[in-house]
């Protein structure tokens, strides 16, 4: 005589809580991952009476930051006057779609704002962007 099993169990995984693990994996991500941010120079930028956004795509970017002591920063990066054009070549090597733009304190002296004119021109960097801020007072 041969005994048959009554219940035929399976080996299978359940799956009804795997939406609640895959959105908790979802916003522990997206809480934890941290946005690179340009925190450059402290820099107050000069007002100005109409501003147009810069089309295209941000990582076509190269932020160059001026303080009002002539520290140039690059990306975050500290670099010397005369070494502008060799990080802004390597940038434009990497990226011929490059514009650089200039964040440049409103008390900064001309003679610096100059000196980083020649050096980009040094790159054939010759796409420049200013950046200010919108004037707060009725013009």
């Amino acid at each position: 005589m041969s005994l048959k099993r009554k219940n035929d169990s399976k080996a299978e995984i359940p799956t009804s809580s795997m939406p609640d693990i895959i959105f908790m994996l979802l916003i522990f991500f997206m809480m934890t991952t941290v946005l690179k941010t340009f925190d450059g120079l402290d820099v107050m930028l000069p007002e100005a009476r109409k501003i147009a956004k810069l089309e295209g795509s941000k990582r076509h970017v190269a932020y160059v930051f001026v303080s009002r002591d002539g520290m140039i920063s690059i990306d975050d990066k500290m670099v010397k006057s005369s070494d502008v054009s060799k990080a802004i070549y390597q940038k434009r090597k990497d990226d011929n779609q490059l514009t650089v733009s200039l964040r440049a304190d409103n008390e900064v002296a001309m003679k610096a704002i100059s000196n980083v004119h020649l050096e980009l021109r040094k790159a054939n960097a010759l796409k420049l962007n200013y950046s200010a801020t919108t004037k707060t007072t009725p013009y």
